[in-house]
């Protein structure tokens, strides 16, 4: 999609639109000097927002992805030996549903799986919440995916005006 038509599908400006990608709240891409994107994205907009974890665990696959980017291959076999690991580690219950669904994922290719990993979609988020790429991140790159995220939702908190803050605190 279009800024403009991502606009008139969330009845805003393209102005605001074009924001929400800056600010990394919408995914898109640049096809010719415009941005371009999913519709789905834009409708998971239109949803109740994600809470705090599943934004955090979007920001965290989001990581993940640019690794899958750099190197689908060795990606693509380390996210196999950890579905392999998970198996025998649950070798029943819910669980295997949640991993048959990663290997379908897997079967279809890097960008049904840098779809799963980026999307704003309901099934991605159910997915993520079953991760077999735990791992694939170090542990500096994950700290510093959870600082940006942290200092972006500071970005977005408002101060408050003093009275109402004193309302809330005689409230309390």
């Amino acid at each position: 999609m279009t800024t403009g038509e991502a606009a008139v599908l969330l009845r805003s400006s393209r102005a605001h639109v074009v924001d929400l990608c800056l600010r990394g709240l919408l995914p898109y891409v640049t096809i010719g000097g415009q941005r371009r994107m999913r519709r789905c994205d834009v409708e998971a907009l239109m949803r109740p927002g994600m809470s705090r974890e599943q934004l955090k665990v979007l920001w965290l696959h989001r990581a993940v992805a640019g690794k899958m980017v750099r190197d689908p291959r060795a990606l693509m076999a380390a996210v196999q030996i950890n579905l392999r690991r998970l198996r025998r580690m649950h070798p029943e219950g819910r669980s295997w549903e949640w991993l048959d669904r990663w290997d379908a994922v897997l079967d279809e290719g890097v960008e049904a799986v840098l779809e799963a990993l980026t999307s704003s979609a309901e099934y991605a988020i159910e997915l993520r919440e079953n991760s077999p790429f735990a791992g694939i991140l170090a542990e500096d790159e994950r700290r510093q995916v959870l600082a940006a995220f942290v200092q972006s939702r500071q970005d977005r908190a408002r101060p408050m005006r003093p009275e109402v803050f004193e309302r809330v605190l005689r409230t309390v």
